[in-house]
């Protein structure tokens, strides 16, 4: 216990050797002391995809609406979002953040697609082509995805209502974008 005292005068002896320093004042003053080790808070999109190719669908919409917070309602933000409630089966809700990330940027081939999957899963197929189209149009025929839906699509067009169950749940496949390029959410 003698050692107390001793280490508690060494404490005091720092902290007024700190405000000779001015360090204390900077403190004061609002100013942040320069720190050894400084951490980011990761991007919620960033988060968010990784999440849904993880299949933590409800994981991934609270990391949007994160992002949504920090970055505001971007066409990335809401497709991200419209894709999350698509994957959850909240069609509705998926359709609206998607067509006003359409709103936003009508050039944005993510969204069109997905959008797409959205009216094919409500069978509303002549739309669904429609959107398809436009989204392999702005995309140039470079996402193997797109091109697959469209052709889904058209078939469903030529033979509504034809054929077994089964073939009529062919899944779709999402897109989505991030970091310049796009990057594509297979389903299982």
């Amino acid at each position: 216990m003698a050692h107390f005292p001793k280490a508690l005068a060494a404490l005091l002896l720092l902290a007024l050797a700190a405000c000779g320093s001015g360090k204390l004042s900077e403190l004061n003053q609002g100013t942040k002391a320069p720190s050894s080790r400084s951490f980011e808070d990761p991007d919620g999109l960033i988060v968010g995809h990784r999440l849904m190719s993880a299949g933590e669908y409800e994981l991934a919409l609270s990391a949007y609406y994160r992002a949504a917070a920090e970055q505001g309602l971007t066409v990335d933000v809401l497709s991200a979002l419209g894709s999350a409630n698509l994957k959850l089966g909240r069609l509705g809700q998926a359709e609206d953040l998607l067509r006003r990330a359409i709103e936003k940027d009508e050039k944005f081939p993510p969204a069109w697609n997905n959008l797409g999957v959205i009216l094919m899963e409500k069978r509303e197929y002549g739309e669904a082509e429609r959107v398809f189209k436009i989204a392999f149009a702005l995309d140039s025929g470079n996402s193997a995805q797109i091109k697959k839906n469209l052709n889904l699509a058209m078939d469903r067009m030529q033979l509504p209502g034809y054929g077994s169950e089964e073939e009529q749940e062919t899944n779709f496949d999402l897109v989505r974008r991030g970091s310049g390029q796009y990057l594509l959410l297979s389903t299982p």
